[in-house]
Formats: structure tokens, C-alpha cells, sequence
């Protein structure tokens, strides 16, 4: 065994990996969304900052092969020294069921919070959230997190729980909710729970029904001037916006799950907007566009 093995800090180098997921951060910062540097942020307050250290290399290297989520946490295989990968397993301790019940009913109280989250979006404020109901949606203390790895560094975490960590930051770029479920609830339980505090099923109120009578055209009345404006409507006022949040959809949607060095939405966040633009330019050609700063989906 040659010094070559072993880096400046008296640390065995690990085996080149092959087909490692690569970290977002060549050498910058890990993570650009506020929940994913949150998350960091967390790490770096309760972790050991040599240990981290490691692991961003390790992370920037490749040396995470793999990464899976399961309920409650994620399983990983990273790349050290010895030929055989180790496996890294990490678990967030969940809210139980009182506690996700005040989350909830603070959450209700809040609309903004509830169309965000249809959307896809992390609401900013929604630690707040979490601190009302006397919670923490990230790890506020060593015990909220469980790691494990297989290699034989006796201290817990180790550099490929770092390194771990780190590419987690990148999934949390990709997929807010992604905390969320590590907590022990997903986007549709969350979103069901809201539903059912804001009243779906209250009884309609039967004074704002109109009874329109005979007065109703039917089908084949309407079909000849269908696709015409009708009088009413030429002075009509009508105003497009952009979305209070930018693309709606594919947050609500999500990325694909499959590894890949760029996301979906960076990919089509061009092509969207290319389509609102020309949108606008169809249904104002003739009367010219409003200002061009993009439409609702």
C-alpha cells in the first residue's frame, strides 16, 4: 500500500466509482431551494463538520451509487474503499398521528398554504407551520434522524452518510415533498387532510341557486354561433396574469423517477413560456398583444 492510497489527512482514498450519481455542485454550494438548503443547514448544525467535509467529497466525486426512498427514509450504496460498496440506510423519525392532526389544522387555516401545496410548491413559511403545532418538519435534534452504514468506521455518521446527506439535498431540489414523506405523510395524504378541515361535504346553501326555467337553449340551438362572441361579452374586461407560482403543473406533477443530470422542469420551463407567448400572440393578433409577461396555465 503506497502513500498514493491515502489523502492528506491520513484518510484511505476510496475506489474510483463508475456510474455514481453526480451532485448538482461541481464546487459551488450544495442545493438551491430554500427547503434543500434547510435541510443542509440542519445537517450541518447537529453533524460533525470533518465527517461532512468527507462526505461533500465523496458526494462531488460520485461515490453515491444509488439511491432509493422507502417509507420513512432512504437506502443508499456508496463507494469506498474496499471493493464491495457499503450500504447507508437513513430514516427520519415520523409525526405521529396527533401530531400530524395539529399540522393539519394549522395548515387549514391557511389558503395560500393549501394552493401552493396543490401546486407543487413548498410554501415558504411552512416551518412556521410545523413550529405552531409544536413540531419540527426538519431534524431539529440528533434523535430525529437513524443511520446506519456497513463499512467499519466505528463513529455514526461516517463520511458515506455524509455523502449521503448531500446527495439528499439534490432529491430535495427536485422533490419538496419529498421531507414531507419522510415525516410520514405524502402530497395526497396531506392534501386529502386539508380537504376534509375546509368543509368539501357542507350542505349547499339553496339560496344562491337560480332557477332558470324553460330559458336554457339546447345543444343544437347553440351549435350554429357557437364559437362566436356572444354581445354581453364584447365589453368584457379581461386580464391575463402569470401564475402566482411558475409552473404549476410540473411541480404538481413532479420529476420523473429516473436519475438524470438535469431535470425536467429546467428543460421545459423555456418551452412553456415560448407557448404562453405565442398563446397571447393568437388571441391578441388582431388587437395587439397585452405586455408580455407570461399567462396562467
Amino acid at each position: 500500500m503506497s502513500n498514493e492510497d491515502f489523502d492528506w489527512n491520513g484518510q484511505r482514498k476510496p475506489r474510483k466509482a463508475r456510474g455514481g450519481i453526480q451532485s448538482r455542485s461541481g464546487q459551488g454550494d450544495f442545493a438551491r431551494n430554500w427547503w434543500a438548503r434547510r435541510w443542509l443547514t440542519a445537517m450541518e448544525r447537529l453533524l460533525d463538520s470533518r465527517r461532512l467535509a468527507r462526505g461533500r467529497s465523496y458526494a462531488r466525486a460520485g461515490q453515491v451509487l444509488s439511491l432509493e426512498e422507502f417509507p420513512g427514509g432512504v437506502t443508499a450504496k456508496v463507494q469506498g474503499s474496499r471493493p464491495a460498496p457499503y450500504r447507508v440506510t437513513i430514516k427520519m423519525t415520523p409525526l405521529n398521528n396527533d401530531q400530524w392532526n395539529k399540522v393539519l389544522n394549522e395548515l387549514s387555516g391557511r389558503a395560500i398554504f393549501a394552493a401552493q401545496l396543490l401546486a407543487g410548491e413548498m410554501p415558504a413559511e411552512i416551518e412556521d407551520v410545523f413550529d405552531a403545532a409544536g413540531v419540527s418538519l426538519f431534524p431539529d435534534r440528533l434523535t430525529d434522524l437513524r443511520t446506519d452504514c456497513t463499512c467499519p468506521d466505528y463513529a455514526n455518521p461516517c463520511k458515506h452518510v455524509a455523502a449521503v446527506h448531500y446527495i439528499l439535498g439534490d432529491r430535495f431540489d427536485e422533490d419538496p415533498f419529498l421531507i414531507l414523506r419522510l415525516r410520514g405523510r405524502t402530497q395526497e395524504q396531506i392534501l386529502a387532510g386539508l380537504r376534509s378541515r375546509r368543509g368539501v361535504d357542507a350542505p349547499v346553501d339553496r339560496g344562491t341557486i337560480i332557477d332558470v326555467g324553460d330559458n336554457v337553449p339546447t345543444l343544437e340551438e347553440e351549435l350554429p354561433t357557437f364559437w362566436e362572441m356572444g354581445r354581453d361579452l364584447h365589453g368584457f374586461s379581461v386580464q391575463i396574469r402569470p401564475p402566482a407560482i411558475p409552473l404549476p403543473l410540473l411541480k404538481r406533477l413532479g420529476e420523473p423517477e429516473v436519475r438524470a443530470p438535469i431535470t425536467l422542469q429546467g428543460q421545459l420551463e423555456e418551452v412553456y413560456e415560448a407557448i404562453s407567448q405565442a398563446a397571447l400572440s393568437l388571441a391578441y393578433g388582431d388587437f395587439g398583444a397585452p405586455p408580455t409577461n407570461g399567462m396562467e396555465e
